[in-house]
């Protein structure tokens, strides 16, 4: 789509209460192209050391693979916003390498924001960030990098202790800058009210409807990721189904000679 303006992070900031923001997760060229027009931001989440490389948890992934994926999204879309998770350990440390990751992440991708998880206490390397021009959404509630943290994947504000420090989580990395908050699985009471009390838009997954916009695991989306669906998705579709019955009749083909016929060969002329 030539002349297409990507969407930038102050646009989708000031969606804020207005127009629901769209936005699916993207690890390739060819997704990217399929999804881009309908989406806001594509979000080059970590769970593509699940969905693409069958790793059991995101902790593997390095910031050159990240980078790789995003570069790949950038080049295949032209309309959305490219955010990329910033991987586990790459910027927990210190504000200093998260800058210096982040700035890594942008330069070799082209990527327009990062993603990192962690509420007040990442609320200083958020505002590091966004003074050195580098826009940031954040992430809380059930954060899979700190999955062993919880013991497992587990929904998040169920106790008014986990309420309070959630909502000050929220309230922490709005003050610091971020453009854009995920809240995940998230009890729905809560993610509603610091949709209501923060500046910024809010993106649920497993939250609530009353959140600014909505994200999910594009895979899980399809029905490409095998049976165990979590809770929060709804399949618009059953690739995965489709890909099984188109891979049974190529196999079948094989193997009874069907396949290649002449058409699909070189050098042989069909007799008039």
């Amino acid at each position: 789509m030539s002349g297409t303006k990507r969407i930038t992070a102050p646009a989708i900031l000031s969606r804020k209460g207005k127009e629901k923001i769209v936005c699916l997760t993207c690890y390739t060229a060819p997704m990217a192209r399929l999804l881009d027009k309908h989406t806001d931001i594509l979000l080059v989440g970590d769970s593509l050391g699940m969905v693409l490389y069958g790793l059991s948890s995101t902790h593997d992934l390095s910031i050159e693979t990240m980078a790789l994926h995003a570069a790949a999204v950038v080049r295949g879309s032209s309309r959305s916003l490219v955010v990329v998770d910033m991987p586990f350990g790459s910027y927990q440390a210190s504000k200093e390498e998260a800058f210096k990751s982040a700035a890594y992440l942008i330069r070799k991708s082209g990527c327009q924001a990062v993603k990192l998880e962690g509420g007040a206490v990442m609320a200083e390397t958020i505002a590091f960030l966004t003074e050195r021009g580098i826009p940031v959404m954040a992430h809380i509630g059930l954060e899979p990098q700190s999955v062993h943290r919880y013991g497992g994947y587990i929904a998040q504000g169920k106790t008014a202790q986990s309420q309070k420090s959630l909502l000050a989580d929220s309230l922490a990395v709005s003050k610091a800058g971020a453009f854009a908050l995920v809240l995940e699985s998230i009890t729905e009471p809560l993610a509603r009210k610091i949709t209501e009390k923060v500046a910024i838009p809010t993106i649920g997954i497993g939250a609530s409807p009353a959140c600014d916009g909505q994200v999910l695991v594009s895979d899980d989306m399809l029905g490409v990721f095998g049976s165990d669906v979590p809770r929060f998705v709804k399949r618009y579709a059953e690739i995965d189904e489709i890909v099984d019955t188109a891979a049974a009749t190529f196999a079948e083909e094989v193997r009874s000679g069907a396949f290649p016929a002449k058409s699909h060969c070189f050098g042989i002329k069909e007799k008039k």
